[in-house]
């Protein structure tokens, strides 16, 4: 049986040219060899798999050449041959992974004593030199300092942050970058044609984006494609073999949830489940998609979109379809999603609930933009309930509302704009009026909603408005707004607070105050309006002395009682 060699390390590149992905780096290397201007101490950072060691090497080869006629190494020479087959005397290698102690390095540095036997330079590369122990790096720092003349350092390591500042201001930095997906499709196609094999770029494509970056782990995954798929690759067999949720389910989902379909966007979403995949992976694929349709929007960001051309062909034909609001608050909606991931204990739930949501995304466009039409102005609304100004109802017999028979007469007000609260109940009387409207119906075909518009007294509102704080969880303050009787003027409440948070929970709770109000008195046209007296000072906001200042100023005797019973206020 023939041995086999992984592609990684069958095809690991054996100069300069054939490191992929890192080209800036490569040409200055080249050309400090070609300048003779080699440094003493080279610190290579970067992800894993991304041609760090591979590149130390290939340096170490080229510095010791005997070829000088070019920056690269000849692979041809005595040196490079010896290096090739592992019998090298001049490059030493060290993994500090398992040689972290101090013990390690004086024996290191004592072999750095040692002149080479053949060649100009001792090399030694020490690989994930970030687990060398403090007290290593505080022995290894003189002589990576001051080392001699033909001892060369190259240390690499993935994580830059554990390095020594002492060690970083020693050496010369290079930062590897990550390998670009059309990179790494291009390398692999090379090695499929050498191997004989034939592949879908959109299946190469797949694993340049698993792969992350790296190289190795792109050649890893190929091999393991191959092991499946034999000498044709196909993007069906990759994503089966690698279970990877298919691109197809997103452009799916998304275009099922942009058309409001609910039933069907579960039905697809029950099938995603249903083949093992993860609930995380499907927030965060939705994500990533919502995402690169969303650069796909702009020719200038279209470049951000790493993927094949077939699949980004894909992606430019739905970006032209979803309109770019939508895919905003998808991401909003999703990031959130993720966000709760990890506390939800139900999480297809989590996940169905983020469904649903993005179905109705553009129902509630659709409201908004009527609201716009006849406010001239947009509006957030929640789900399932719109607020637009109606028409005034035309005057009744019985007096809506009377003042309290204690105030003076007072010329009456011009009729307030009033509110109508469409809600789960009367849905289907908002559908008639959006209808009418998109075929420029006149406004009187607002009458056909039959909204309730029920006479009712100040102390039948006042009484609804004290019964709701019952509806929402306990707040001091909110509960001491309620039992204060608001100003009734005819449909419309007002209410002053002194304070942003019990203005901000008044808010989140308007829509179901607002109903409330209006199936109490069954009168559709009822308007809450919520002003923040700044000028007022809430006692939440002050401190324990400002308390105290304030009690004195009303009662003098209350501080001389404390200082009598020797109490302490604050």
């Amino acid at each position: 049986m023939e041995n086999f060699i992984v592609s990684a390390r069958k095809y690991r590149p054996t100069t300069f040219d054939m490191v992929v992905g890192q080209s800036s780096l490569v040409t200055t290397l080249k050309n400090a060899i070609e300048s003779k201007k080699i440094a003493h101490a080279y610190l290579f950072c970067g992800p894993r798999g991304v041609g760090k060691t591979t590149t130390a090497r290939i340096l170490a080869k080229a510095i010791n050449c005997t070829d000088t006629t070019s920056s690269e190494p000849c692979n041809k020479c005595e040196s490079c041959i010896a290096f090739n087959e592992g019998r090298s005397y001049n490059i030493h290698e060290l993994d500090a992974a398992s040689n972290n102690s101090v013990e390690n390095i004086r024996e290191l540095v004592d072999q750095v004593r040692i002149p080479p036997q053949m060649g100009s330079y001792s090399v030694y590369i020490i690989d994930e030199v970030h687990m060398l122990s403090q007290a290593a790096f505080n022995a290894f720092l003189k002589t990576l300092e001051e080392p001699p003349s033909y001892a060369i350092f190259i240390l690499a390591t993935t994580e830059k942050n554990k390095i020594l500042p002492t060690i970083l201001s020693r050496c010369q930095v290079y930062d590897f970058n990550r390998i670009s997906v059309n990179d790494t499709v291009n390398h692999l196609k090379s090695i499929a044609e050498k191997e004989g094999i034939t592949a879908e770029e959109d299946a190469l494509n797949v694993i340049a984006v698993k792969s992350d970056g790296g190289m190795r782990d792109a050649l890893s995954t190929f091999d393991q494609v191959v092991s499946f798929c034999g000498k044709n690759i196909t993007y069906k067999d990759v994503v089966e073999n690698l279970n990877i949720l298919d691109y197809d389910y997103y452009f799916n989902l998304t275009q099922t949830c942009f058309e409001m379909q609910i039933p069907s966007a579960l039905v697809l979403i029950n099938e995603i489940l249903s083949k093992g995949f993860e609930v995380g992976n499907i927030i965060s694929g939705l994500l990533e998609h919502a995402r690169d349709l969303l650069v796909c929007k702009n020719p200038e960001t279209a470049m951000l979109l790493n993927v094949g051309a077939g699949i980004r062909e894909k992606y430019l034909k739905q970006a032209e379809i979803i309109p770019q609001d939508f895919l905003l608050d998808t991401l909003e909606l999703c990031n959130q999603a993720e966000f709760e991931y990890k506390q939800s204990k139900n999480k297809r739930l989590l996940l169905e609930l983020l469904i649903i949501r993005m179905c109705q995304l553009m129902d509630v466009k659709k409201k908004s933009k009527f609201l716009r039409k006849r406010n001239n102005k947009s509006a957030i609304l929640p789900f399932f309930t719109v607020s637009t100004v109606a028409p005034a109802p035309k005057p009744q017999q019985t007096q809506t509302a009377t003042p309290p028979a204690a105030k003076k007469a007072e010329p009456t007000p011009p009729t307030p704009k009033k509110t109508t609260i469409i809600n789960g109940d009367n849905k289907s009387k908002l559908g008639k009026l959006l209808l009418a409207r998109n075929n420029n119906a006149d406004d009187n075909n607002e009458q056909n909603l039959n909204l309730r518009n029920n006479t009712f007294t100040p102390e039948q509102l006042g009484s609804s408005w004290l019964s709701f704080s019952k509806r929402i969880p306990d707040l001091p303050d909110i509960h001491y707004i309620f039992n204060k009787e608001p100003e009734i003027n005819g449909t419309e409440i007002k209410v002053i607070v002194t304070s942003s948070i019990v203005e901000h929970k008044l808010q989140e709770n308007m829509t179901l105050l607002k109903q409330h109000l209006c199936n109490d008195v069954k009168n559709d046209y009822i308007n809450v309006v919520i002003e923040l007296d700044k000028s007022a000072v809430s006692s939440l906001t002050l401190t324990p002395k400002e308390k105290a200042r304030l009690m004195n100023e009303k009662n003098p005797h209350l501080m001389t009682m404390f200082k009598e019973w020797k109490l302490k206020l604050y």
